[in-house]
């Protein structure tokens, strides 16, 4: 019995909101938004957090950087349909659900509204958020299948996300530069996980990535000093928070960080599979969580 249009169409509409929310990745999204609220509120401006959160400034700096990160995954998915269809069949969104010529539309209008606003804000915001536009594109047309390359740029995005409040306000807070270098390492050792996780597809298309180019044994060692080099710096955050009477703080990094973190260099040696490195992503996500959250701990 044919089903009734009224009852298919929230289907199709829920089905679309679905598929609109997994091409800007929208849990992403709101990682970063997190990311960006409580750098402003708790890391530099803790003892006015409300009126920092609803600055119009502000505001506007997190819809420009929003825009152009969703304007990055778009044009990352239109590049990656052929890969995609591989590493990850089920989740194809472009070229499935949405049409190229769409969806370059959408990363163009999103990438220069996100530029344009943060123009308007400041000259220095506006340079590095077109430099990000830049880089974003240039990742997924080329620098992804490049060795280490494609690895360190997504990094240096990670690490422009949490200074992008503090280049606007210019509060001299030395704080939000060590979480940036601290995103910056963590975010290099997901970017060479997910490359081992990947090799099937990324060598179908020719992409010459860091486990394809130097293999899977001397690619966990460079993910392995990107983060012997994040522990160390965890470990000095530790120990200077305990001599400051950060007593949560440290607490904090101690075990929501620094100890999946060691699981981790546990882990990384000994994984051979494909679901092994998906495991090892999943990790590097929930500690770049725990480390965000750690602003939380030490605004308080």
């Amino acid at each position: 019995m044919p089903t009734p249009v009224s009852a298919s169409l929230p289907q199709g509409v829920a089905a679309r909101w679905r598929h609109l929310g997994r091409l800007v990745r929208l849990p992403n999204l709101l990682i970063m938004a997190l990311c960006l609220t409580l750098t402003q509120t708790c890391l530099l401006f803790p003892q006015q957090p409300l009126q920092a959160l609803l600055s119009e400034r502000f505001l506007l700096l997190l819809l420009a950087t929003l825009c152009v990160a969703a304007g990055g995954y778009i044009i990352n998915d239109y590049y990656d349909v052929k890969i995609d269809a591989i590493n990850r069949p089920g989740q194809l969104v472009v070229g499935h659900s949405v049409g190229r010529r769409a969806a370059m539309v959408a990363h163009l209008i999103l990438s220069l509204e996100g530029v344009l606003v943060a123009v308007v804000l400041s000259r220095v915001v506006g340079v590095v958020t077109l430099g990000a536009a830049l880089l974003l594109w240039g990742y997924s047309a080329r620098f992804k299948r490049l060795p280490l390359v494609g690895n360190l740029s997504i990094g240096l995005l990670t690490a422009a996300l949490v200074l992008l409040p503090e280049l606007l306000q210019r509060t001299g807070s030395t704080a939000v530069w060590a979480y940036a270098l601290a995103a910056f390492l963590l975010t290099v050792v997901r970017e060479i996980v997910k490359d081992l996780e990947d090799m099937r597809g990324d060598a179908a298309h020719d992409c010459r990535t860091l486990p394809l180019v130097i293999g899977i044994a001397r690619s966990k060692w460079v993910a392995g000093l990107f983060l012997a080099s994040l522990g160390w710096l965890v470990t000095a955050a530790v120990g200077e928070g305990f001599v400051a009477g950060y007593w949560r703080l440290g607490l904090w990094l101690l075990g929501a960080v620094l100890g999946p973190m060691l699981m981790m260099a546990w882990q990384l040696p000994r994984a051979d599979r494909k679901r092994h490195f998906a495991q090892l992503s999943l990790l590097c996500k929930l500690i770049m969580l725990a480390g965000v959250l750690s602003m939380l701990v030490l605004g308080r």
